[in-house]
């Protein structure tokens, strides 16, 4: 017994007995009654794996729920191979392209057919047929060469472009009653493990809902966010226009040696769009209102060289930006709240001195001289050093902070003196037609960089802290980015391929007898979709240079 094959299920806390050539999917059979929820994959060795990978060695087992983040991104994969088999049945030859996330959903274009209400309920008529007949999700791998040939005769140019761009030799894809496709992560064993799930028509195409994080008996609800979805489309015709949809396109144009171009026209978007936010801010100031103006967003989105790069262009409209710190206003370190593991919660707006902050945002708005605060983090105490400021007949306040679109923030400051800007990194480039890029993970690339160069933070420490900082935005940051005067995607078209060498070199350090292996393996084997950009070609005013190191402006 003692030489018996044995994983160890890091749910029970103790080794289990197998036998050889068991799937993970057999291994849970076994001990189903000892589990709290039905997985929908597993972390091998702390790798994600689906329910299909056989075992011949001994490992380490942990089942995961539709409520993990592998679980769910699993979910959401299988969902859309669904979706897709349930369009190639009813509307065979029409293009299903789900291009990002938004209203607690992912937004789906139909080309080809209009997407309306009786294509949303004929489509989620078929896909609830699939998921009844509990079809398998057949995993395959293959010469690529003979992958590629498979998504030629579907139509899936898309993924024919990009496998031919990537040069592996083998690739996996998975079958799904007769129809063949490739995802950037694993699938499911059967459809009839995705019982919770909508679709519904959303502005000119479809919203798929995935399980409700908060209760994933049921499916998510929408949230109506029009500016995020409007923000997302300007850049996807920006993106149709010049003919860089998705990471096969991004690779054919470095490989054509088109990469300064596409690099310059990337940037004078940016550039373009700064400017007309300035020009918004200056027609309200000179209106009578418009002498805040509060930039906020989530962790990495750009939030700092935004606002340098705004200033400058404020400067050109003949105003004087004066910049404050909303650092610089938190309360003494005793009477800091704390967050749900005892630690300071310097994230939360009650950190802030709300009061003295109001106080002397509205004395600086009738003309009067403030002397300003300095919050030593070394003592946890506020501190004067005899700086003070007043705002002149042409100033205005620029004010970056995670909280500057809550309303409490600024409660004593009338609207009219406001203008809010929120800035994220709406990724709008996909890997293909089928797999988006999560915003969430550009992000978390970007700051996983930032802390490595700058802050002697490893990768394994970011990837640790991740989802408190995520917590956090999702408490304080993206309930109130509607009420944003102006959105700025500060995502890139060519950021991936800059990122992906200095990411791997960071992620490669993460040791694998740690969970966070698995997260760094996967960004890992995402960054592998993109071919390398030198990072030198980047302008020194880019955006991407706060993350980079190189830039232009100080810090």
């Amino acid at each position: 017994m003692s030489d018996q094959l044995k994983i160890y299920c890091v749910n029970l806390g103790e080794y289990i007995p197998v036998s050889g050539g068991q799937t993970l999917h057999q291994i849970y059979d076994g001990i189903r009654d000892r589990l709290p929820f039905t997985p929908v994959c597993a972390r091998v060795n702390n790798k994600t794996e689906d329910l299909a990978f056989p075992v011949f060695m001994p490992k380490q087992v942990e089942f995961l729920s539709v409520k993990s983040p592998s679980g769910h991104r699993c979910y959401i994969r299988s969902l859309c191979m669904v979706l897709y088999r349930a369009l190639v049945t009813l509307y065979p030859g029409a293009r299903l392209v789900i291009s990002h996330s938004v209203s607690r959903g992912y937004y789906c274009r139909v080309e080809g057919v209009k997407a309306d209400a009786e294509v949303a309920a004929a489509l989620k008529e078929e896909m609830r047929r699939l998921v009844d007949r509990d079809l398998p999700f057949e995993r395959k791998e293959r010469l690529t060469p003979d992958v590629i040939e498979i998504m030629r005769r579907q139509g899936l140019d898309d993924k024919v472009k990009l496998l031919e761009s990537l040069h592996e030799l083998y690739t996996v894809y998975y079958r799904l009653d007769g129809v063949c496709d490739c995802y950037n992560g694993n699938l499911v064993p059967r459809t009839g493990m995705l019982q919770v799930f909508d679709l519904v028509p959303y502005e000119k195409g479809l919203l798929l809902l995935g399980p409700d994080p908060a209760d994933d008996s049921r499916p998510a609800t929408p949230l109506a966010q029009p500016k995020l979805y409007r923000a997302f489309t300007d850049y996807l015709k920006f993106n149709s226009i010049i003919g860089i949809r998705d990471a096969g396109d991004v690779n054919s144009v470095v490989a054509g040696a088109g990469t300064s171009m596409m690099i310059n026209v990337a940037e004078a978007l940016h550039t373009k769009y700064i400017g007309a936010i300035a020009d918004r801010i200056t027609e309200r100031y000179h209106e009578g209102g418009a002498r805040v103006v509060l930039i906020a967003g989530p962790s990495s989105s750009g939030k700092t060289t935004f606002t340098k790069r705004l200033a400058v262009q404020l400067l050109t409209n003949l105003l004087n930006p004066v910049m404050i710190s909303l650092d610089n206003y938190f309360v003494d370190r005793n009477r800091t709240p704390r967050d749900e593991s005892g630690d300071y919660d310097y994230e939360s707006l009650f950190a802030l001195d709300l009061e003295l902050f109001n106080d002397h945002l509205n004395r600086l708005i009738r003309g009067e001289r403030i002397e300003m605060p300095y919050y030593n983090f070394e003592r946890g105490e506020r501190e004067y050093r005899n700086e003070s400021i007043a705002l002149d007949s042409h100033s205005i306040l620029l004010i970056e902070g995670i909280h500057g679109l809550n309303p409490e923030l600024t409660r004593d400051v009338v609207p009219e003196m406001k203008y809010r800007i929120y800035v994220s990194a709406l990724t709008t480039l996909a890997i293909d037609d089928h797999n988006w890029v999560s915003t969430t993970d550009n992000r978390l690339l970007r700051r996983i960089i930032r802390d490595y160069k700058y802050r002697g933070t490893s990768a394994l420490d970011t990837i640790r802290r991740w989802p408190s900082v995520r917590r956090g935005e999702e408490q304080w940051i993206f309930p109130y980015q509607e009420n944003a005067d102006s959105m700025f995607n500060s995502s890139l078209l060519f950021e991936l391929g800059v990122m992906r060498d200095e990411a791997e070199r960071v992620l490669r350090n993460v040791p694998r007898d740690l969970p966070e292996y698995a997260e760094a393996h996967r960004l890992r084997k995402f960054l592998s979709c993109f071919s390398s950009i030198p990072s030198n070609m980047i302008p020194p005013n880019s955006l991407l240079r706060e993350f980079l190191g190189g830039s232009s402006f100080h810090y």
